[in-house]
């Protein structure tokens, strides 16, 4: 269970990182649709949480990530260095929501 405290500390760190994804995409002319910005918002705040409290993600395979552009998943990788303490395998995850988003184009 997250402390009071520890969900507001979350709700910030989510909303930081989400300003930063915004700039991230508005710099690349990138407009995820509702449903996007709701999956990629929900992702965010997972990662905040993980990033808190240290747990971690279940094992990710690499080589599902084959074909998302190299564009993506430095994207996501400036991401998750925001929050400093996250493993490159959330880059990967995240990626995928930049990489749908771009075919809204």
């Amino acid at each position: 269970m997250v402390s009071e405290a520890g969900s507001t500390e979350a709700m910030a760190l989510t909303e930081k990182v989400q300003t930063f994804i915004n700039t991230l995409l508005k710099a690349r002319n990138i407009t995820p649709n509702a449903v996007q910005e709701q999956m990629l918002t929900s992702h965010v705040r997972a990662m905040a949480h993980r990033s808190l409290t240290g747990e971690p993600l279940p094992e990710v395979e690499e080589s599902l990530f084959d074909e998302i552009s190299p564009d993506s998943l430095a994207m996501a990788k400036e991401v998750v260095d925001q929050f400093g303490n996250l493993p490159v395998e959330e880059a990967w995850l995240l990626s995928v929501h930049f990489e749908v988003a771009k075919d809204n184009l």
